[in-house]
């Protein structure tokens, strides 16, 4: 079974004034020991979004599967496996099964308004991670029976990273998702180095972070992997 790292950060190029500034974030939280990162993109054009896709994927692979690491590091950054070579990093597409083919990425999540999660299976093949994003226990029941190799589920608390978010359904939620399902289970929605602690406790294998992660990517990541464990 894949099991999730506990950060889960996630990359909104609408936090980064260009792309060069997105990439760098992302060469910081895979500095700071970050072996999975969601690309999200709701609002650019296909073309942009592939074209940061692919130099995410041409800049992390620098990162990954004992490759060189880039000038200047430490030899104990990204997160380093027992044999000392760096852990691969993980990419996530969100929405785009088709370009989480071109850019090459690891994964696929879907929201619920988006492909159906077998719809998306075929589509990305059984070699892909497939995430989905649930929000009440209908949904998540409903997840659990499908191929996903993770669910998430929130908004655990109030977000203003999303139009129009789903009711919140706080730590409470998290317990009840907890108890539905076997698989590994990210919460997101207002996560914060504050409550993050709290959201593993009710149950959740991990957190997912987009604004609490900014401005100073690897100084906060690694706060949260201090305060996660």
């Amino acid at each position: 079974m894949f099991r999730l790292p506990r950060l889960y950060p996630i990359l909104d190029p609408n936090c980064f004034p260009t792309t060069d500034l997105l990439l760098a974030a992302a060469t910081e939280l895979v500095s700071a020991g970050c072996t999975l990162l969601q690309y999200r993109n709701k609002s650019g054009n296909a073309r942009v979004m592939l074209e940061q896709g692919r130099e995410l994927k041409k800049r992390l692979d620098v990162w990954s599967g004992g490759r060189l690491r880039p000038p200047g590091q430490s030899a104990g950054s990204p997160q380093t496996g027992a044999s000392g070579t760096p852990k691969p990093v993980t990419l996530i597409m969100n929405d785009r099964a088709d370009l989480c083919l071109a850019a090459d990425f690891d994964g696929l999540h879907v929201g619920q308004d988006d492909l159906f999660p077998e719809s998306a299976r075929t589509i990305i093949g059984a070699d892909r991670l497939l995430g989905v994003s649930t929000h009440n226990p209908d949904q998540l029941n409903e997840a659990d029976l499908t191929s996903t190799d993770y669910l998430a589920i929130g908004p655990v608390f109030a977000t203003t990273s999303k139009q129009n978010p789903d009711p919140v359904i706080g730590l409470e939620g998290v317990r009840r998702a907890r108890s539905l399902t076997r698989k590994p289970l990210v919460a997101i929605g207002g996560i914060t180095r504050g409550n993050a602690a709290s959201i593993i406790e009710a149950g959740a294998d991990s957190v997912a972070v987009i604004s609490d992660l900014l401005p100073d990517p690897r100084k906060s990541a690694e706060e949260f992997f201090r305060i996660l464990g």
